[in-house]
């Protein structure tokens, strides 16, 4: 019996092949995915970067905040009250994750090979994890209700600081590096 070795490949190979690139290519064909990217209208795509801007400054916005808080920049504050804060950080989370992909899969072919695309995904996945932890680790600390912060209060809060500071970076140069859209066989480097 002969055996049959199944070729994996990694993202940047996959996503560069003519056979993903035509996947990718069929995405960005769908009528909702063309109307976002061509039709001009203001509720297309400057409404969906607004909104996913909007996102972005509820999630990162609050948890500096917050982060900044941990740090001691208002020292005179309570910190447990800043937790009712959580449902507010999560909003935005949800308004990014659906702008976000509508708006990758508008651009599926530009954004998916992009390096840049996939350091900011690591950025906003590190940050929602530090967010996960932060609350089950700082704010479920009983010592934080007497005022005392927990030892890694402020590692975490400086770790979420540079994961929304990436997060943000990266989302910025995603129109100025890689791949330009559009434009076949143009990229900014």
């Amino acid at each position: 019996m002969q055996h049959v070795r199944e070729r994996r490949c990694s993202i940047s190979d996959c996503a560069s092949s003519g056979e993903a690139m035509s996947f990718l290519s069929w995405i960005e064909s769908w009528s909702f995915c063309t109307w976002v990217r061509e039709s001009g209208s203001v509720w297309s795509e400057p409404m969906l970067l607004f909104l996913h801007t909007f996102g972005m400054s509820l999630i990162a916005g609050v948890s500096a905040a917050i982060d900044l808080a941990f740090l001691g920049f208002w020292p005179k504050i309570s910190l447990k009250p800043l937790e009712k804060l959580y449902p507010v950080m999560w909003t935005g989370f949800w308004i990014n994750a659906v702008t976000g992909t509508v708006l990758m899969l508008a651009d599926a072919t530009t954004k998916i090979p992009s390096a840049v695309f996939w350091i900011k995904m690591a950025f906003v996945f590190g940050g929602v994890g530090v967010l996960v932890l932060i609350r089950k680790r700082i704010f479920a600390a009983p010592e934080l209700a007497k005022g005392v912060l927990p030892a890694n209060a402020r590692l975490l809060a400086s770790v979420s600081l540079i994961c929304w500071l990436g997060a943000i970076e990266a989302g910025r140069l995603l129109a100025y590096l890689g791949p330009v859209s559009g434009l076949k066989g143009i990229s900014n480097h």
